[in-house]
């Protein structure tokens, strides 16, 4: 079982700040809380869509995410960016995996504050197994949540290294610590499992 409060330490000695919950019910109220009459993006993410995020957020900020119509364009130049990861490592390494490659160009760069949500079925203990999570784990039911042609959606068992044009792996990003290009990223660690 991994020890939140330890992880915190070693994110926060990153360049991150670090907020833990026990409940994602928690998460979402610190997060309705801290953003208030801003522009707000989501990256794809069936950890926000569990928490309930993109109503409470609508009722008192401009909201922007496609899987709710919005524009994958106006999602860039929002102030705050939220999403989830596929791994984190007790070591500090934030893993994620992407096909439009949206989501992470937003992690890396531009807006004023990142928001990373983490539940505990996405932590592992180090670096390797975090982008075995990531790979093995969530891209497999990500494809399969997307109907995606791919041997992994089929299968729901690994990552094939296919080569299909449905292809959901496209790039990969890893965070060795915070990116120069955000003001603020703010790592939401909750001690339950969400998403994929």
């Amino acid at each position: 079982m991994t020890d939140l409060k330890k992880l915190s330490g070693t994110l926060e000695e990153l360049g991150y700040t670090v907020r833990c919950f026990d409940t994602a019910a928690q998460a979402a109220d610190y997060l309705d809380r801290q953003i208030d009459g801003r522009t707000v993006s989501f990256g794809g993410s069936v950890t926000l869509q569990e928490m309930g995020l993109y109503p409470r957020l609508s009722a008192h900020n401009q909201v922007v995410w496609h899987w709710e119509g919005g524009s994958l364009a106006d999602a860039m130049t929002t102030d705050v960016y939220i999403s989830s990861v596929n791994g984190l490592a007790e070591t500090g390494e934030i893993i994620n995996i992407d096909g439009t490659c949206n989501r992470v160009a937003s992690t890396l760069f531009g807006h004023q504050t990142v928001y990373l949500v983490v539940g505990r079925n996405k932590i592992a203990p180090d670096y390797e197994s975090a982008l075995w999570r990531a790979r093995n784990i969530a891209a497999p039911k990500n494809a399969q949540r997307l109907g995606r042609q791919t041997p992994c959606a089929a299968k729901g068992d690994r990552c094939y290294n296919c080569k299909s044009p449905e292809r959901i792996c496209k790039a990969l990003t890893v965070l060795w610590g915070k990116p120069a290009g955000v003001a603020r990223m703010e790592l939401i660690l909750v001690d339950q499992e969400l998403g994929y």
